[in-house]
């Protein structure tokens, strides 16, 4: 165990530090359809400008729909609501080949071993 999380008394970072991202996650049918859009996007790390083309608005259009995302599932940045959306990225993305669906599929078909 190292200094710091003996001087914490827990090695766990969402005990130490108190910030989970659950609770964004039960706040997404807050969300509007772009601003769906806009998480699920940011869950990919990409920037604003990407997201601008990608989405085909103008990038003070997505920093506002970041911030209204910020704002609406109680988070702090834009780098909690991007791990927001990498944890909920089943309830945001209904596209049935995903590679992610698939993936995840295919490792709860796997056995784990411990050794």
């Amino acid at each position: 165990m190292t200094n710091w999380a003996e001087a914490a008394g827990t090695t766990c970072p969402y005990r130490r530090t108190g910030h989970t991202p659950e609770p964004g996650i039960w706040r997404l049918e807050a969300l509007t359809d772009r601003e769906r859009e806009v998480l699920l996007l940011l869950g990919t790390g990409v920037g604003n400008r990407e997201l601008s083309k990608e989405l085909g608005i103008a990038e003070r259009t997505v920093k506002a729909h970041i911030s209204n995302i910020v704002a609406k599932l109680g988070q702090q940045t834009r780098t909690q609501v991007a791990i927001v959306s990498a944890l909920a990225h089943n309830a945001l993305c209904d596209e049935p080949s995903c590679s992610r669906h698939l993936a995840l599929a295919s490792s709860r078909g796997q056995k784990k071993t411990v050794a």
